[in-house]
């Protein structure tokens, strides 16, 4: 009856001619051309829409407590997110994935998950299954070796389920049928008890993101809160930006903040100028905090007070003012700092006026801008925004107004910080749907 599912298991062998190699997690051409699927109907459990990190993860977790479960995806390649993050070596979570780190329309729902499946319990996880792994800085981390390792992880945690994959396999339709669901797919109809949105978000559209979970969600009437690129880079007016387009390349240090009273965010962390406007660790992370026509505050010369240290240096020091900030941030950056506030790079800190070198310091270390936009989901790497959370509930993700559908991962409202927190959020999602799902002869409790 499954003749076009690819089998899960350890050894990674599907039916047909179709093999999935685990060491390299994507589906591979035998000898002869893959039969046409069967079009016959199949029955599960739970069926997972996505094979993404929250989509595999959960399907895992359920097909362990012994739930039939297949996993649809339109993508021919599992998990395509995870082979590109963190530079190809994963990100896959951070030590302090504290709700305090989560951007949502309504910041308490992450609680719940978060606090039943914990960074910990992913370490633990990644450690039985062999995976070398390193800590960077704040909290990150990484792969030792290739992303591809906590593919495989997923893999072969869905093997021990007996979990099945389709893939390319696409949704067409999705429908009540009495007590579940009925899906037209590419591979023929689908029944199942109940169906797992894992979709993700937006971004990165070149490895398949599509808006296909909003698309349900809006079909069984269910809120969405407006979704935009997050962690992305920034863009400003061509004007505005041309006396600092040369900077492109450079990168430093810096505080950055915007909005203000509760709204207000700030971060500490690296700024990369680029061509059209910023970007690096710290643009990426107040990108998901900024709103449209807020200006941001940039200290570029963080643990510095410049207008005491510059008055200082005048008093003590012979040296030319370009020199004497070339102390403080790269000299580039303080030329171009000179020539947009009209001051001469050349004389001696002596030859300024106090108030000169005043206003100086307040331009460097309470920079505002206003960006006109960000880059898009181009560039984005995740997506703000999604399934409203007050639609669901915190313990299951179950949807209230449509029992046994389900969200998780990115396409629900709930956006980590930069450096791991986006897949924790994954795991602990994924954990929450995977232990809560039931069995077809189950009642909802």
């Amino acid at each position: 009856m499954h003749g076009a599912d690819i089998d899960s298991a350890g050894d990674g062998i599907g039916s047909g001619a179709l093999r999935v190699e685990l060491g390299v997690g994507r589906a591979k051409l035998g000898s002869h051309a893959i039969p046409p699927p069967s079009k016959l109907v199949s029955s599960y459990d739970a069926v997972v829409i996505g094979a993404g990190a929250a989509g595999l993860f959960c399907a895992g977790i359920a097909g362990q407590r012994g739930l039939s479960v297949l996993v649809l995806d339109h993508a021919a390649q599992v998990a395509e997110k995870i082979r590109i993050s963190g530079g190809g070596r994963c990100n896959f979570t951070n030590r302090d994935a504290a709700p305090a780190h989560f951007v949502s329309a309504n910041p308490h729902f992450c609680r719940s998950a978060l606090a039943r499946y914990t960074p910990r319990d992913f370490i633990d996880l990644v450690q039985r299954h062999g995976i070398g792994w390193h800590e960077k800085h704040k909290g990150q981390l990484f792969c030792n070796e290739s992303s591809q390792a906590i593919i495989d992880l997923l893999l072969r945690e869905c093997g021990a389920g007996r979990v099945l994959r389709r893939q390319p396999c696409a949704v067409r339709a999705l429908r009540r049928a009495g007590d579940g669901y009925e899906l037209d797919t590419d591979d023929g109809l689908v029944i199942a008890t109940q169906v797992v949105v894992a979709t993700g978000g937006l971004s990165i559209p070149k490895i398949g993101a599509s808006d296909f979970g909003y698309r349900i969600a809006r079909q069984f009437g269910i809120p969405i809160v407006p979704t935009r690129p997050a962690l992305v880079p920034l863009e400003f007016d061509g004007a505005d930006w041309a006396p600092f387009a040369g900077l492109a390349g450079l990168a430093l240090p810096v505080g950055v903040a915007t909005g203000s009273g509760r709204a207000r965010a700030e971060f500490a962390d690296d700024l990369l100028f680029t061509h059209r406007g910023l970007s690096g660790p710290a643009i990426l992370q107040i990108s998901t905090c900024w709103q449209p026509g807020e200006p941001l505050r940039i200290d570029l010369a963080p643990g510095h007070d410049l207008a005491a240290e510059l008055a200082d240096a005048k008093r003590h020091s012979q040296r030319q003012l370009v020199t004497q900030l070339a102390e403080w941030m790269p000299r580039r950056l303080a030329e171009a700092s000179l020539a947009t506030a009209g001051l001469p790079a050349a004389l001696a800190l002596a030859e300024y006026r106090n108030a000169d070198l005043v206003r100086l310091a307040e331009r460097l270390q309470r920079w505002q801008i206003v960006p006109t936009g960000t880059e898009g989901y181009r560039k984005a790497e995740v997506t703000a925004g999604g399934i409203d959370t007050r639609e669901l509930s915190s313990q299951t993700m179950e949807c209230r107004r449509a029992p046994g559908l389900h969200f998780i991962g990115e396409v629900v409202d709930v956006t980590g910080w930069l450096g791991g927190y986006n897949f924790q959020w994954a795991w602990a999602s994924a954990a929450a749907c995977g232990r809560a799902l039931r069995h077809a002869t189950e009642h909802p409790a």
